[in-house]
């Protein structure tokens, strides 16, 4: 590697952490200011599992699209990725109009998760063109940036920044459209990109044949089953703790404190990939937040030190392994076609994040709230089994 592009790689890096972490600041922005919502609208509980389901569906929508027209592969990812940060900025601006009904909330948050598309797996993208090994190190530490930046809006909204909800809004959506200039002026297109010549539509079909892909793949769709759903009814947790134990907890502030630690593992399990690989960091992440999934009825019964400390701990482990599983992905598959390869699962993992979320949102009011969790334990399950699958005669190549 020459020194030029040596240097050149330590100072892209920190610019494309910051850009995806204030980029990302969008996504829970509408349920860090729930509260506000839900008087604004007149609505009950349920508004929770629709108004985060609407981003990811949204989210679905746009990556289906992204991938099946190549989006990140055909054009500058760096252009890519500012347009839509723009985008994104001015849908999440929505919710501070004053009229604004339940309809328009929905449709906000859809186009919010839409553009966020051109965004998260569009940053992968821009790390794989500027990392040929080394990709798991540096995807902890942007992955890390996407955790921090969804847990950005609680933490503001937690302390004295936030006074008023349109606050949080507008915080967000004037760094998210920063990011997106930032790393537009700043990031050229990566020394190890191929760019696709023309549409294949096909591509989605060849890459889940390619064993190892796959694999990595299913491992994924287990653990997207239990992140967000775990990060959207945390608050839901907390409170109902401080309900029952009669504390006086900030909600908000512990929420994104729980979330924020997850960036700090994604970061660390990104360096630990360099000595053990990405599938061992993603087996014992898997491993330690199923086991949580499966005790987490334990957790409400403990005094609250153990209990902040326990959420903590599997704020910690539920995202240690996302990162590791994109490296993964990414690392089964030819350049030109990584882009459309992370595209891709990200689209199908945050359908499934869709289906555990609303059944927890159904579950609420039928199962106590210290039972509402187990469910979760499916996801890292199903990972391991995924990941730990050995194929008998391997002659497949990368698609």
């Amino acid at each position: 590697m020459s020194i030029n592009l040596l240097k050149q790689k330590l100072h892209i890096l920190p610019i494309i952490i910051l850009s995806q972490f204030a980029c990302t600041s969008t996504w829970f922005a509408g349920n860090a200011i729930i509260e506000s919502l839900t008087k604004k609208l007149d609505f009950g509980p349920d508004i929770i599992s629709y108004v985060i389901s609407s981003v990811q569906f949204g989210f679905i929508v746009g990556t289906l699209i992204f991938g099946v027209l190549m989006i990140a592969d055909r054009f500058s990812p760096s252009k890519v990725f500012m347009i839509c940060a723009f985008l994104a900025s001015v849908s999440n601006l929505t919710l501070i109009y004053p009229e604004l009904n339940l309809g328009g909330l929905l449709l906000a948050r859809f186009s919010t998760g839409f553009f966020l598309a051109g965004i998260y797996p569009v940053g992968m993208k821009i790390a794989a063109d500027y990392y040929e090994k080394g990709l798991g190190k540096a995807l902890g530490f942007l992955v890390g940036a996407l955790v921090l930046g969804t847990a950005f809006p609680f933490l503001i909204k937690g302390s004295p920044l936030a006074s008023h909800p349109d606050k949080v809004i507008l915080l967000t959506s004037g760094i998210t459209a920063l990011g997106g200039l930032l790393l537009f002026l700043l990031v050229p297109n990566g020394p190890y990109r191929v760019a696709s010549t023309g549409l294949k539509f096909d591509a989605g079909p060849k890459l889940f044949k390619n064993f190892e892909f796959k694999k990595a793949a299913f491992g994924y769709f287990g653990h997207m089953w239990e992140l967000y759903a775990f990060w959207a009814f945390t608050p839901v947790a907390i409170q109902w703790y401080a309900i029952q134990s009669g504390h006086n907890i900030s909600v908000s502030l512990w929420s994104g404190i729980v979330i924020a630690l997850g960036g700090l593992s994604c970061a660390y399990g990104g360096i630990i990939s360099q000595r053990i690989g990405s599938k061992k960091v993603a087996l014992i992440a898997l491993v330690a937040s199923g086991f949580l999934c499966l005790v987490s009825p334990l957790l409400f019964s403990l005094p609250i030190y153990l209990f902040l400390t326990g959420w903590c701990l599997w704020g910690i482990a539920i995202t240690a392994d996302s990162p590791q599983f994109s490296n993964l992905v990414a690392s089964a598959v030819a350049p030109e076609l990584k882009g459309t390869a992370l595209t891709l699962v990200n689209c199908i993992g945050f359908a499934i994040t869709i289906v555990s979320i609303q059944l927890l949102g159904s579950l609420q009011s039928i199962v106590p709230t210290y039972l509402l969790f187990i469910p979760l334990a499916i996801g890292p399950l199903l990972g391991v089994y995924n990941l730990n699958i050995n194929k008998k005669n391997s002659g497949s190549s990368k698609s």
